[in-house]
């Protein structure tokens, strides 16, 4: 049986990056290594997450990468009984994220990763810890662009691996010109030139976008959210820490943090989470039952 997220939406301040030590990581000189059989009796852990999603998961070089998952893995790492200084972050895009886990690149992943059927078939899923909703991100100054519906004939900006543009031509303008760039930084260049007339994601994820200094004034999220995203933990199939890493999500909501940690990353944005979503069925969390 599927355990509900017994606490409120929100989100929050730094949560711990999470290691399921189920499958093994690849080092650089070919050996291997990675999590440990038990929970934090691993050296290191490997934890995948986007680095180009500000608010989310956001690396620049090498300092310390920043944003809502980072801070949900860094508390999941710390329920499992690993230390800050023994995760180890891989940059992994939407494009790569089952190969890293079925190639044990990582040890699991928060990456803004909706948990499907069709992905589910490769990897396991923990979670969600978030829920979010598919929306648009045009040009400030649009007035034609309310909805997926007016995309039709219009060219719309996606990133390689995301199954959101294709919901969009699919569901609601065939005629919709697609768009692909391996990150959203490109898609929001291409915007900004005229290239394309919209970027499509998670709405959470291009309010972080929106709400850059760079970005500022510049675009705005429509704010008509039309699915429904589960965001789960990545883990290798059959992975022994599923139930551990759904008790450190449902606790880390029971304690605030979760809410602590989404109020930080996203203040300023003028997002606001949907709270019926949130603590509705659709925040079930994922059964660990093989």
């Amino acid at each position: 049986m599927r355990k509900k997220l017994l606490s409120t939406a929100a989100i929050a301040a730094s949560a711990a990056l999470v290691l399921s030590a189920c499958s093994p990581s690849s080092t650089e000189e070919g050996g291997e290594t990675g999590g440990s059989e038990t929970a934090g009796g691993g050296d290191s852990v490997r934890i995948g997450i986007k680095f180009d999603q500000p608010g989310l998961g956001f690396r620049e070089g090498n300092s310390d990468p920043t944003g809502f998952d980072v801070d949900v893995a860094k508390y999941v790492a710390t329920e499992l009984g690993y230390t800050e200084d023994q995760i180890e972050w891989v940059q992994t895009p939407s494009a790569n994220r089952e190969n890293a886990l079925e190639g044990g690149e990582v040890d699991m992943i928060f990456a803004t990763y909706s948990i499907t059927d069709e992905r589910a078939e490769r990897v396991g899923f923990a979670g969600p810890y978030f829920v979010a909703g598919q929306d648009l991100l045009v040009r400030a100054d649009d007035t034609e662009i309310t909805g997926p519906e007016d995309l039709e004939g219009k060219n719309l900006c996606s990133v390689t691996g995301s199954t959101s543009a294709q919901t969009i031509q699919d569901e609601y303008a065939e005629g919709v010109e697609l768009v692909e760039q391996g990150g959203y930084a490109e898609c929001v260049t291409y915007l900004e030139s005229g290239q394309v007339d919209a970027v499509t994601t998670d709405d959470i994820i291009l309010a972080g976008l929106a709400a850059t200094p760079e970005n500022s004034g510049k675009f705005k999220v429509v704010g008509n959210a039309f699915t429904v995203e589960r965001y789960g933990v990545g883990i290798p199939q059959g992975s022994e820490e599923c139930q551990a890493i759904n008790d450190a999500i449902t606790k880390m909501k029971d304690e605030g943090a979760w809410e602590e940690a989404l109020t930080a990353n996203t203040e300023g944005t003028g997002y606001t989470p949907d709270e019926e979503l949130n603590n509705g069925p659709e925040a079930e969390l994922e059964s660990c039952e093989a």
